[in-house]
């Protein structure tokens, strides 16, 4: 798992090194309780002017301009929505046992286009609006990029597509098992959050390649976009 990047190059001395807690992270409950943390830090460093937000306005030259900062801190601008929600029950994005409840009830739920949320203080339809919130800045910051618009065509109806997939995954017979082998062997088994950890990367992705633009040669925008996740990128990229 990434550390996000915020704490990699140039770290502002204010702020707490945030490695040691989000390296290394395969179970989805103790990644949820290091997102918790990290969220309002990197919130304090953006609405203290510390470093450009959102981050995909960053130049080559900002502090975390580089693409792969772009790439994480874009990614953690969606999902800080997540623990935003305010009677958390993260049993419903990790535990597989709640996962049927969870999609459906997502799936229940009236798409919204915003950003700025108003939560309901029901975790269950929180999360929900979280999900697209997520995925609603997303798309927002690939607007003020212009990143490639076939990349960002019906967002929100491809996701509600890749739950009702999850939602199939585990109906199946011994599902609750497969998903603890896969944690075991560090693999991703659909549970929500790993859903939308896998959308907003790969969203995220987009927008950095967009947000380098011309300043980025081919080798790095091959790089980047060979790359599955910020972490597989060097530093120089």
């Amino acid at each position: 798992m990434a550390n996000f990047g915020w704490t990699r190059v140039n770290r502002p001395a204010q702020a707490d090194d945030a490695a040691s807690d989000l390296r290394g992270l395969t179970d989805p409950l103790a990644f949820l309780a290091a997102l918790d943390k990290v969220v309002p830090r990197y919130l304090d460093l953006a609405d203290n002017g510390v470093l450009v937000y959102p981050a995909c306005k960053r130049k080559p030259g900002d502090l975390l301009g580089d693409t792969r900062a772009v790439w994480e801190h874009t990614r953690l601008e969606a999902m800080r929505y997540v623990p935003m929600v305010p009677r958390k029950d993260a049993a419903l994005l990790a535990d597989p046992s709640r996962q049927a409840e969870m999609i459906d009830a997502f799936l229940r739920q009236r798409a919204h286009d915003k950003t700025v949320v108003d939560f309901t203080g029901t975790a269950i339809e929180d999360y929900g609006i979280a999900i697209y919130a997520a995925l609603n800045w997303l798309n927002h910051c690939g607007s003020i990029v212009n990143a490639d618009p076939q990349k960002f065509s019906g967002t929100l109806r491809s996701f509600r597509k890749v739950m009702v997939v999850a939602r199939q995954w585990w109906a199946l017979d011994g599902a609750t098992d497969r998903c603890r082998q896969m944690l075991e062997a560090r693999e991703r088994p659909p549970l929500v959050f790993f859903l939308l950890w896998a959308e907003c990367t790969n969203l995220a992705r987009e927008i950095a390649i967009a947000a380098a633009g011309a300043t980025a040669t081919e080798d790095s925008l091959a790089r980047l976009r060979a790359a599955e996740d910020p972490e597989a990128l060097t530093q120089d990229n």
